[in-house]
């Protein structure tokens, strides 16, 4: 199951790339309003923006879903009892000779 919702956030990420990629900016709808080129788009004039706007917060809204949803599949994953044994015992401590020149005062 891991494995497929991999396959589908890196789809859905491709796809979400490619619905932005393909949107106008906010300038470009001026020159639309006034005719230039509004009869060569797909989608007309102003049908571009509710059917990509829309789309693209789906898709956005799938991709952080699933962003979640194996964020905590993954963290389960691995052993955890090996790194963290004994807790309540304090950390071992290894005292490292200094060397006459690190010792302070001995200019």
């Amino acid at each position: 199951m891991y494995e497929f919702l991999l396959i589908a956030y890196l789809i859905i990420s491709l796809v979400l790339i490619g619905f932005i990629m393909i949107q106008q900016g906010k300038g470009a709808d001026m020159g639309a309003s006034f005719g230039a080129g509004a009869s060569n788009t797909v989608f007309g004039s102003s049908g571009s923006g509710n059917f990509l706007t829309r789309t693209t917060a789906i898709i956005a809204i799938v991709f952080f879903i699933l962003s979640l949803v194996l964020g905590n599949l993954s963290s389960g994953n691995g052993d955890t009892e090996s790194q963290f044994e004994d807790l309540s015992a304090p950390a071992m401590t290894e005292e490292v000779p200094a060397s006459d020149s690190e010792v302070p005062g001995s200019n």
